[in-house]
């Protein structure tokens, strides 16, 4: 490969950066699709990994379901994921990294096109933007959980707004 093709290729991987792959015809709807279909995979990859390690750890404890020494919290366990090649073992699985996945892609995505949304709004982006989009995110998280309770989505909302007001005002440090 010449340098020019190696420098060819470099541009086009650094324009996927800014151009998505898929245009929707306005930046809000492609910043917020980016920025779902990305963190839906890193929320993938971590289920998986999750769950593979629960799995090899009660393939090696003979499945008994043991608290964790370290921490004192009790390890999550599926029912159905007993590591057969059964089909209620993959669908279960499946369900628990699509379920988590969407989380992650709607967390990511809804931050981006509020934060996004605000400051054009607004005209500025500053920690008030974040803590807002924090805010409503959390919220959204907490209400895709099993047994949402108005306590829970109060506090996730609450924990959004700080630590996306944290981080916003974090990244001006550095």
């Amino acid at each position: 490969m010449s340098s020019h093709e190696t420098r060819k290729f470099v541009d086009e991987v650094r324009g996927l950066e800014k151009n998505w792959m898929l245009d929707l015809g306005h930046p809000l709807l492609n910043r917020v699709a980016d920025s779902f279909v990305k963190a839906a995979g890193i929320g993938a990859i971590q289920a998986v990994t999750r769950d593979s390690y629960f799995m090899a750890i009660e393939g090696e404890s003979g499945g008994t379901g043991a608290v964790s020494g370290a921490t004192g919290s009790s390890k999550r366990t599926f029912p159905d994921l007993n590591g057969t090649s059964n089909s209620k073992s993959a669908e279960a699985m499946v369900k628990s990294v699509s379920k988590e996945s969407f989380q992650w892609g709607l967390a990511a995505g809804m931050h981006s096109g509020l934060t996004y949304g605000l400051a054009e709004v607004r005209g500025t982006h500053d920690w008030k933007n974040s803590a807002l989009a924090g805010a409503v995110t959390g919220a959204a998280v907490a209400l895709t959980s099993d047994n949402a309770s108005h306590e829970q989505v109060v506090q996730c909302a609450i924990t959004g707004a700080a630590l996306s007001a944290a981080a916003n005002v974090l990244s001006d440090i550095v």
